[in-house]
């Protein structure tokens, strides 16, 4: 299954390890480290220029989502609970 994060950005739900609320984790220096580190190395994508309001941190990349992490996290256990019935 795949969870879209905004604009034209699709990824496959079992590659989501976390997703933040970016308001609360860019209080912590060690999160900005963390986004600085990946934007360095060429990991970090910014799917909008609208505002951020989510870090999506998968296998790969790290995104940062115009889209809150409420939405996010229900469309990837929407996800989840769609898989199971599938696989049923």
């Amino acid at each position: 299954m795949f969870i879209h994060l905004g604009e034209n950005v699709v990824v496959q739900s079992r590659d989501v390890v976390a997703i933040f609320d970016y308001e609360i984790a860019k209080e912590s220096e060690e999160t900005m480290a963390f986004l600085r580190y990946h934007r360095e190395n060429g990991n970090l994508e910014t799917i909008s220029d609208e505002l951020i309001k989510s870090i999506v941190l998968t296998t790969e990349e790290v995104y940062l989502s115009p889209l809150s992490s409420i939405t996010l996290k229900r469309r990837a256990k929407i996800n989840k609970n769609f898989e199971k019935l599938l696989n049923s």
